[in-house]
């Protein structure tokens, strides 16, 4: 009846899991009665959990997004105490069968549950207010896609403590993910996980590519848009070119499995390499997929913070552009050692030398739209110079990467390792917390503490450099990545300082979890409901810090690029209407959460082979989208009179918070 599920799944005898699972439950059940104590589970459900609202859709992303950063850092301090450890003699604390699924699911979560909600929560946020929207092109679909992402978060933190988690690296390559070699149910934990949330992701493109097409406000042309704006659209782009490819792999690698078919194995005529070309066809542009919005982030963070225009704002689009159509054709350098030949080496070799040209301009208009600029050196701009440094130096070792030669030597090295988070952690990470500290007056009408936000940022930068170039010089002295213990002695010293930086690290995020509460605590002293809490060029026109949930009573006119900051100058960005009318909007929906909770059960079943409930739970989530398809009462008018009361209460807040 339950499949493969027994109480032999419970890993009673790993006590750092069942440890960690008790100090869950703990939490998990204080925060549950907290809940309860103070009535607020109606409010959960109406205000949060069924919006549409994308403003609050991105803030929830967001939220998931540093829990798990906390989760994945955890695994992330194991893997360093272990390796500075693990020495000549000792096998460390973490047995090798714990240890390949602490750094599988590192990479995996990381990248999947912790940057890819953090990149679609600021899109959420930022994007339908920079184009003048009132809300995405599919509110449901919005939902929808961000309850499809949890189920994700779900089933990859259950594997914790229900069964195990994948042992085979975060990209799982065949025959190593084949039924043979991973007969538990690790592999399935990971393609489920991963297929679920991805249709979320595929679906969020969709959605995003519709919106800045088609709901732009009247007169901006493409080439009016911000920014940020566009590398948004060029991420949906990647979107929704490569998530198919990840969506069709996962379903091979799932023939495999369950139906015993050899997509991926050299019996009956199939190919490992055709698994490995297809991940990393969706692998390499899933980078770009993550850093383009970041470099979207830093340019608008430094043309805010040196009072500047942009400087090269078509160079910055067309680099963009560029960036997303090179990112195509440079997959096969993560597999220059597996013989390929001479041939493909070298194009695929020049193809990633000729990406690193867009992304060298984009560095240089930085750099001159700060010269001569009057920099303020607020937290969002410190973030921006510790990328400029760090990106750069991650820049140049992938360039020494993309020479076949220097690759045979490097490939299965720490060396690696150091250069993919050297532009992960410099680039997107700190693109990301960039962009969180600059829009959070946005969200939420109030600033984040600015003391507290640079230590933050200066032991995030510092500890990054003492944490990975001692990898860079591992690498060079030979060590091997994948490793849960070594007999080099000449290896520990810097696998000591390493783990040092992540402590470095581990006492930044400590820094921004003190800056949450320290900055909500003292909001009242804080807020400020201007609109334009930076003093920026392009802060989203004049709506309200926080926007109310229609966002604009009156949609804005765009005549140039930086309307808006021509608009204050001129006075006009405050012109109140002689009227107000009454405004279309869509209603909450819960068919989203509850489609994702049929399909969380659905996930679960089929990795445990309980194909009665996987019956079951398909049935679910086909009768609530059937019935969400012939529900009518979708949306409704917002009263021209609750308008003018919410803008006017509005106006009074804003003259106060001036005043």
């Amino acid at each position: 009846m339950f499949g493969k599920l027994t109480l032999d799944a419970v890993p009673y005898h790993e006590p750092i899991v069942m440890i960690t699972l008790a100090m869950v439950g703990v939490l998990g059940l204080a925060l549950v009665g907290a809940l309860t104590f103070y009535k607020k589970w109606q409010w959960l459900w109406s205000e949060w959990f069924t919006s549409v609202d994308h403003k609050k859709i991105g803030i929830m992303y967001i939220i998931v997004a540093m829990i798990m950063l906390l989760r994945g850092f955890a695994d992330a301090i194991m893997m360093r105490a272990q390796l500075a450890v693990a020495s000549a003699g000792s096998e460390g604390f973490l047995p090798p069968h714990h240890y390949d699924q602490i750094f599988t699911a590192h990479g995996v979560i990381m990248i999947f549950f912790m940057a890819m909600p953090f990149m679609v929560g600021l899109m959420n946020i930022v994007v339908p207010l920079q184009i003048g929207a009132r809300d995405v092109a599919f509110p449901f679909l919005n939902s929808l896609s961000f309850w499809l992402f949890v189920v994700g978060v779900a089933l990859i933190n259950i594997s914790l403590g229900v069964g195990e988690f994948a042992q085979t690296g975060w990209l799982a390559y065949p025959p190593l993910s084949g039924i043979e070699y991973s007969p538990g149910v690790g592999v399935d934990y990971w393609i489920w996980s991963l297929q679920i949330s991805g249709l979320g992701t595929l679906l969020t493109g969709v959605n995003f590519f519709a919106t800045i097409l088609k709901m732009r406000a009247p007169g901006m042309t493409l080439m009016k848009m911000p920014v940020f704006t566009w590398t948004a659209l060029c991420t949906n782009i990647l979107i929704l070119a490569a998530f198919p490819v990840l969506t069709v792999t996962l379903a091979l690698l799932t023939f495999d499995r369950y139906l015993g078919t050899h997509f991926f194995t050299n019996d009956l005529g199939g190919n490992q390499m055709m698994y490995v070309n297809l991940i990393w066809i969706w692998g390499h542009p899933e980078v770009y997929i993550l850093i383009l919005p970041a470099f979207g982030i830093f340019s608008e963070v430094v043309a805010t913070f040196t009072k500047k225009k942009l400087f090269g704002y078509t160079s910055l689009v067309w680099a963009t552009a560029v960036i997303t159509i090179l990112s195509f054709v440079v997959w096969l350098h993560h597999f220059f050692t597996m013989g390929s030949g001479a041939s493909v080496n070298a194009f695929f070799g020049i193809a990633t030398m000729i990406i690193s040209i867009p992304t060298g301009v984009k560095i240089f208009n930085w750099l001159f739209t700060m010269y001569r600029g009057r920099i303020e050196f607020s937290t969002p701009i410190i973030w921006t110079i510790g990328f400029l440094i760090t990106f750069t130096i991650g820049g140049m070792t992938g360039v020494l990467l993309a020479v076949p030669g220097a690759d045979f030597v490097l490939h299965n090295s720490l060396f690696l390792i150091a250069h993919f988070h050297n532009v992960i952690i410099g680039g997107v990470v700190f693109g990301y917390l960039a962009g969180f500290v600059y829009w959070f007056p946005k969200a939420f009408g109030f600033k984040l503490n600015e003391k507290l936000g640079r230590i933050a940022a200066y032991l995030w930068i510092s500890g990054f450099f003492v944490a990975f170039v001692p990898l860079y010089l591992l690498g060079f002295m030979g060590m091997t990545r994948r490793l849960n213990n070594y007999d080099n002695p000449a290896w520990t010293p810097l696998l000591a300082i390493a783990l040092v930086g992540a402590f470095i690290v581990g006492a930044a995020i400590l820094f921004q979890l003190l800056q949450l509460y320290v900055s909500i605590r003292d909001r009242d002293q804080n807020r400020d409901l201007t609109g334009d809490p930076w003093g920026g060029r392009t802060l989203e026109w004049s709506t309200s810090s926080p926007p109310p949930f229609y966002n604009f009573a009156k949609v804005p006119e765009v005549k140039e690029l930086d309307a808006f900051w021509e608009m204050k100058k001129d006075g006009s960005a405050d012109h109140i209407p002689a009227k107000y009318e009454k405004i279309h909007m869509p209603k909450n929906a819960s068919e989203g959460l509850i489609i994702s909770a049929f399909s969380l059960v659905f996930g679960f079943a089929m990795i445990w082979h309980i194909w009665w409930l996987a019956i079951v739970s398909t049935i679910g989530m086909l009768a609530t989208f059937i019935a969400r398809s012939y529900n009518t009462d979708v949306d409704y008018y917002v009263p021209a009179e609750e308008v003018a009361a919410i803008e006017n209460k509005h106006i009074q807040a804003k003259q106060a918070s001036q005043a």
